[in-house]
């Protein structure tokens, strides 16, 4: 078969070779796309995290004050929930108005909910069940790991 001189295009072994140096090129894309994502992710956690733990510190801040007049038993003056941080707490004035820790409850980005696990004062700090008391503080419940092979929930 002759080819015609003004006939143009690309020969198999031409498109084999572009096709291979683009399949190598986004393999190598894939893996950084990925650890982007896990970094970002894990920036994001930590922002949340460190959110809702500043709530909560400042919400006993405002009871151990005696704002809320006297703590209910049992609480040592940490907030019932993390639904109170955003509902609001009333505080002991003649007015009794409201006051707001958090504006929302963040989303895990690891999980993609609103629902965090959470410790007492009264649980273990590596404990995964919450005693209800008091919300002491908050950690991811997904059972990835970062880089280092620590487990997100320990963050």
């Amino acid at each position: 078969m002759r080819r015609r001189k003004n006939q143009r295009g690309l020969t198999l072994i031409e498109l084999i070779v572009a096709f291979t140096i683009l399949l190598i090129l986004s393999g190598m894309a894939v893996p950084l796309a990925r650890a982007r994502i896990r970094s970002e992710r894990e920036r994001e956690l930590r922002y949340c995290l460190r959110e809702m733990q500043d709530a909560i510190d400042k919400y006993k801040d405002y009871c151990d004050a005696g704002y809320f007049g006297p703590p209910k038993l049992g609480t040592n003056c940490y907030p019932e929930t993390l639904e109170i941080l955003v509902e609001g707490q009333k505080l002991n004035t003649p007015d009794g108005k409201k006051v707001k820790f958090l504006r929302k409850i963040p989303r895990d980005p690891f999980t993609g909910t609103t629902e965090w696990g959470m410790r007492s004062d009264q649980d273990d700090p590596k404990s995964t069940s919450w005693g209800g008391q008091d919300v002491f503080n908050v950690y991811t419940k997904t059972t990835e790991k970062d880089a280092a092979g620590n487990p997100y929930s320990e963050y």
